[in-house]
């Protein structure tokens, strides 16, 4: 591990499969432990990041609201939208039927 901390060995990985009540095969331990391994010295390298300046934020870059006014405007016809919809019951669209639901 990067600050000096001892590696993680085959017998750590052993361990917590252990604890854990997984069976890995010695191909298996190998691979975990070298996985396991450089994914904590990842870990320390983050943990070691100089952050003590850096405030806490829930986005990394500046966040615009980009939506527009919520402003009334004139809507379509109701009869001339009806007019052109394919087909229509007591003054609604009607859309097929969905699988499951009751008429």
């Amino acid at each position: 591990m990067s600050d000096g901390s001892p590696r993680l060995t085959r017998a750590d990985v052993q361990h917590v499969a252990r604890l854990a009540r997984l069976a890995l095969t010695e191909q298996e331990l190998d691979e975990f432990t070298e996985q396991l391994a450089v994914i904590l010295d990842h870990a320390n390298d983050v943990a070691a990041l100089a952050i003590d300046d850096v405030p806490p934020t829930a986005h990394p870059l500046p966040l615009l609201n980009v939506f527009r006014d919520d402003v009334p405007r004139a809507t379509l016809d109701r009869d001339e939208v009806l007019a052109s919809a394919p087909d229509v019951v007591d003054m609604k669209f009607r859309v097929p039927k969905i699988l499951g639901e009751r008429a």
